[in-house]
């Protein structure tokens, strides 16, 4: 199946090769570019360090300040770039940030100062829920995800051909960022005709609301069940 993998790199390269060795045919095409932000990490102490996505990995691995500081990751794929960048010791949640912040609560005291390191669009989730708990959450901003300013050529070039089958979302963004490239060419129509396959019910909420058929929801954020779920 030729299938569109829009996550931005450096995952999207990883998920293309293993669509290649399952057999399918990858178009990698990211809608977003991730650029680390090089700003300096707020003043602790902190107890502890969150990460609720791998893009923050590469922007905060030779940050002298939080080496040794523990570290609770939202899955198994950051938590494992975490430990491979020498960060932690690192505890890995389940892959969402709700489970992340059940983590850190049966895990640390209340009253703990946590440091964030996050994207400048972040969600509520962890820190709402952690603030409710009675922790003190700082955002530490690590990387920008910066939106294309028009379809990606390839893409527009499959699309117009019918060539394309399935498109691939790792995120609620770059899942509303394709669809409005997408609609922002003349590939609207043709990419609404694409089997469409979410990481998440949050991931597949803008499609959902602007009407755009989704095929398939993974119950749980994780690639292998994602992925799992492809025809072969």
């Amino acid at each position: 199946m030729r299938i569109w993998v829009a996550r931005p790199e450096p995952g999207a390269t990883r998920t293309g090769a293993v669509l290649a060795e399952r057999g399918h045919a990858p178009l990698v095409a990211p809608v977003l570019a991730v650029r680390p932000t090089a700003a300096a990490p707020p003043v602790g102490p902190f107890a502890a360090l969150l990460l609720t996505s791998a893009n923050a990995v590469p922007a905060i691995r030779d940050v002298p300040a939080l080496r040794g500081l523990p570290v609770f990751a939202v899955g198994a794929r950051t938590a494992a770039l975490a430990r491979a960048a020498g960060l932690g010791p690192v505890r890995e949640g389940p892959g969402d940030a709700s489970g992340l912040a059940a983590l850190v609560t049966a895990t640390l005291p209340s009253g703990d100062s946590l440091l964030h390191a996050t994207g400048a669009e972040r969600k509520p989730e962890p820190a709402a829920t952690l603030t409710a708990a009675g922790f003190r959450v700082t955002a530490f901003v690590t990387y920008r995800a910066e939106p294309l300013e028009r379809l990606p050529p390839a893409v527009g070039r499959e699309l117009a051909g019918n060539r394309l089958e399935a498109a691939l979302h790792y995120s609620r963004r770059s899942a509303a960022v394709a669809l409005a490239l997408a609609d922002g060419s003349e590939h609207g129509g043709a990419f609404r005709r694409l089997r469409h396959y979410c990481l998440s019910p949050d991931v597949a909420a803008p499609l959902e609301a602007a009407g755009v058929p989704v095929h398939f929801v993974a119950a749980r954020p994780r690639e292998a069940d994602l992925l799992d779920a492809l025809a072969p």
